[in-house]
């Protein structure tokens, strides 16, 4: 059986090891780094299906190391790591691309139900059933799903990971009428965000991205007082 891998990027010893000897406990397969740059450099080099990223790292911080990743295309869960509760820290943290938040201190229980959240939500994901090429296409868009990759007119598309997750998610379920809190749910995979408004944002982020008319779009539509449906 493939065990999944995590990378920690860490700094503080004593968390690092605990968080390492706990998850490898779980059944992952760890990897760790104590400094932005190697951190930065691992996640490049090799495959991890999940990276839990502290903010404040030595050399680069946790800040740049995500925005870094997913302008290089990396598309797999983060879990971002911070000594501070401020909502700012969180906000550009989830802008930059993280898709969790967790301030420190934690309990161990917490942090295992996020990274497994995160995990399970990926793995279903990257099954895109129905499309045995790995690959989907509308209009003037095409979807490469096994590398994560949105073209328009054969340019590479600007998608972050949550919206390339969320469109994902709706043209594998064509024509279903699909809740926000739904989306929340499978998309985001935990129910702790502070509003559906979010899945709002984010669907016309995705509509100005992929939409012929972003204003009058044909293809993600919103389902009144339900929530929103993708025409294939």
């Amino acid at each position: 059986m493939i065990r999944l891998r995590i990378l920690i990027v860490e700094d503080e010893a004593g968390l690092r090891l605990t968080l390492s000897d706990r998850l490898k406990a779980e059944g992952y397969n760890v990897q760790t780094a104590d400094n932005g740059i190697e951190g930065y450099r691992l996640a490049g080099n090799r495959s991890f299906d999940l990276i839990i990223l502290d903010l404040m790292l030595p050399g680069k911080t946790g800040f740049d190391v995500c925005r870094d990743l997913r302008a290089n295309g990396f598309y797999q869960p983060v879990l971002m790591l911070t000594a501070r509760g401020e909502v700012t820290d969180k906000v550009v943290g989830l802008k930059l691309g993280a898709d969790d938040y967790l301030t420190k201190p934690f309990e161990m229980i917490e942090l295992l139900a996020r990274v497994e959240a995160l995990l399970r939500r990926t793995q279903i994901l990257i099954r895109p059933g129905g499309h045995p090429d790995d690959a989907y296409r509308f209009d003037d868009i095409a979807i490469n799903f096994k590398r994560a990759e949105v073209m328009k007119n054969d340019e590479l598309l600007d998608l972050s990971a949550q919206e390339f997750r969320l469109l994902q998610y709706l043209v594998l379920h064509p024509g279903d009428t699909i809740s926000r809190q739904q989306l929340l749910d499978e998309v985001w995979g935990y129910q702790t965000m502070p509003s559906t408004r979010t899945v709002d944002v984010h669907i016309a982020w995705l509509r100005q991205k992929i939409e012929q008319n972003p204003r009058h779009p044909s293809r993600i539509l919103t389902v009144y007082k339900l929530g929103y449906k993708f025409i294939g």
